[in-house]
Parts: structure tokens; sequence; C-alpha cells
């Protein structure tokens, strides 16, 4: 069902500082900062040969990775996406197999202007993982 890693996200307490470390200490093709208001974050993708680093920041107080980076304050690993062909379909296989979607359970346009679902942590080994419709 899930198809190739499309990206693996980080969340990080300063995006421009951790973008310049990507950019200018490991040469990699750093994106523009984009606000994703939906989702409370802004997001900065990491160009690699065969997949995508997201750095996250939070955008406003209320955002998820607020929380995540009280927690975590110098960051870290936030969650994984694979891509299916139908998110609907993946999301009805994997509810009947007990799995729980976070949210209201209905995708929500992604940064990559795509429909995305979350997947509950607890379910997946503490590991909080995005599935994105390609």
């Amino acid at each position: 069902m899930i198809g190739r890693l499309n990206h693996v996200a980080i969340a990080v307490p300063d995006l421009d500082a951790a973008a310049a470390q990507y950019r200018d200490t490991l040469g990699a093709t750093v994106g523009a900062p984009q606000d994703e208001p939906d989702h409370g974050v802004t997001v900065v993708f990491i160009e690699l040969p065969n997949t995508k680093i997201e750095l996250l920041h939070p955008l406003g107080d209320a955002s998820p990775i607020h929380g995540f980076l009280e927690k975590n304050p110098a960051g870290g690993i936030h969650h994984m996406c694979y891509e299916v062909a139908d998110i609907l379909a993946a999301r009805d296989r994997l509810t009947s197999a007990g799995a729980r979607v976070l949210g209201d359970g209905e995708p929500k346009i992604g940064a990559h202007g795509k429909p995305v679902l979350f997947l509950h942590p607890k379910d997946f080994n503490g590991a909080l993982i995005e599935l994105e419709q390609v």
C-alpha cells in the first residue's frame, strides 16, 4: 500500500540556521520558506537525490510544532511521509485494521498541494506517519 518515502520532517527551533546548515555545510539544494497556515507551520524543503527533508518551524503559538519544540528544544525528527496512490482507500484500509487517523479523518491539502493524512504515533511504534497522495 505505501509507496516511496516522500520526506522526513525535522522540527527546528531556528529555521534560517537549519536551512543554512543544509545549504552551506552539507551542500544541499534548499527551497524557500513556505507558510502553511492550515497546518500551523513554516516549512523549507531540502531536495535530495532520493527523497526530501522537510524542516518545520512553528507558525504561531497554536502550532503543533510549538509543543514539540517545548519538549525537544534542540529540535528533532517529527514525522515520516510515505506516498500512497489513493489516500481514501489507504485511510479506509488502515482504520479497518485499527489504526487511528489524527484530526477529523479527512485529508487536508499539504505543502506539496496534495491530500495528506497523519496516523497516530501510538499505532506505529511511536512514529508519527504522514500519508500523501501522489
